[in-house]
């Protein structure tokens, strides 16, 4: 990609930017020294689509008119609410409609997955992360091995970066499973590391851990409308996400589940039932014998929380709008151009942990400052009160997020005029 420094170059770009009229579908938050903040937070909590207060009001007007009989006959009736998302989902995440769900939250959806995915024997009891994994994920994990009698010290194995390094190496997991494969009963990784901003090869993964007999589950909750995905071709078993991050569902938003297709009819995996899970033509005739649905919706517990699915309505679609391949394509210009302009403006005062191979990164770069963390920590204050939004890991991790469905490539320039002001 050809970038310069010149002011000129990120008005070129926006310029030729076929998805830029998309900004305008968002609602960008004021800030206090310019007209909008450069919000580059969508890795934490996605803007809201202009069009979520119509549907919401529409289903409260609903409610309001209707009561009881919305589940019938709202606009768009509240008993197959989850199905209005299933398009979007199946798409965005490279699944076929069979295989996804939208339910409950991203840690609920990890334990429930896990009931059924997670089936430790004696010899083949260990669960693999990453080391330093988000801690809910690390808390679930922990909590199942205790829960079914084992002990996180001999059944939790964590990957970790070589010494002096950030992000984990394909060939050291590759190596774990070759070791410890005939004991580990599932492996349990991210799609994109919350912290480094990494992306973990999925189907190279879910191929090295079948080889070794060993069941594959991933968290996306920073790839899940990030990266263009393909789980139904690459095979995990299962994977979960939830949709307030780069899908806008706003806050607390119901999360996704994808349970793969072989999985499908198999009625003798243990699982936690629930009456949104059970034959939905017999539903309400209230049997007391469970008869699970085939895919992923019969892992559902209980009907959708309609008020925290409406957003996830309106931004579905734009996600179709504007298609997966367009909207990675500019994302990786974006995360392209501010490397470009880190590297030109601030080398040797910021590095990038994330890596720099296009493949590997999604919009997300993590930037570590030098001088220490109570020097990074003294610059995000001052990014915050010049009406930056990003934010910060610890110990010394400054995320940003050019998010392509709303950031300019100006916002990109103008954060990194900010931050070379300040360091």
């Amino acid at each position: 990609m050809n970038f310069d420094t010149s002011p000129d170059c990120a008005a070129a770009l926006d310029r030729d930017d076929e998805l830029r009229d998309l900004r305008q579908r968002f609602h960008l938050p004021r800030g206090q020294q310019r007209t909008e903040q450069l919000y580059f937070c969508g890795n934490s909590l996605g803007l809201q689509p202009k069009k979520v207060a119509q549907l919401m009001s529409q289903e409260l007007k609903d409610w309001a008119e209707h009561g009881v009989r919305g589940h019938q006959n709202a606009q768009r009736p509240w008993v197959p609410y989850h199905e209005f998302l299933t398009a979007g989902s199946a798409q965005v995440m490279g699944a076929r409609p069979l295989e996804v769900v939208n339910m409950n939250s991203l840690t609920v959806n990890l334990h429930l997955m896990m009931v059924s995915f997670y089936r430790p024997t004696a010899q083949r009891h260990c669960i693999l992360i990453e080391q330093g994994a988000f801690p809910s994920d690390r808390y679930a994990v922990t909590s199942q091995i205790h829960f079914h009698g084992f002990s996180p010290q001999d059944s939790l194995l964590e990957i970790a970066p070589r010494e002096g390094e950030d992000c984990v190496r394909h060939e050291d997991i590759e190596a774990l499973l070759e070791r410890e494969g005939n004991h580990i009963a599932l492996v349990m990784l991210p799609g994109v590391q919350y912290r480094t901003g990494q992306v973990f090869d999925m189907a190279r993964i879910t191929e090295a851990a079948h080889k070794h007999g060993c069941l594959v589950g991933f968290d996306l909750a920073h790839a899940a409308g990030n990266l263009q995905l393909s789980l139904h071709e690459w095979g995990p078993d299962f994977a979960a996400w939830c949709s307030y991050k780069y899908l806008n569902g706003g806050p607390g938003a119901l999360a996704g589940c994808f349970v793969h297709e072989r999985h499908a009819q198999a009625a003798e995996l243990p699982r936690f039932a629930g009456w949104w899970g059970h034959h939905k033509a017999r539903r309400f005739l209230m049997e007391p014998q469970f008869d699970l649905i085939p895919g992923a919706e019969g892992w559902q517990l209980s009907n959708p929380p309609i008020l925290a699915a409406t957003p996830l309505i309106a931004s579905y679609e734009l996600f179709l709008e504007a298609g997966m391949e367009r909207l990675c394509a500019k994302s990786g210009r974006l995360t392209a151009y501010l490397q470009f302009l880190l590297d030109e403006t601030l080398t040797g005062k910021v590095s990038v942990v994330t890596p720099r191979e296009p493949g590997q990164r999604g919009c997300q770069l993590s930037l570590r400052l030098h001088g220490g963390a109570e020097r990074a920590k003294a610059v995000f204050k001052a990014l915050s009160d010049a009406d930056v939004t990003c934010d910060w890991r610890e110990p010394d991790i400054i995320r940003v997020a050019p998010v392509p469905l709303y950031n300019s490539f100006q916002d990109v320039r103008s954060f990194v005029d900010v931050l070379a002001a300040n360091t």
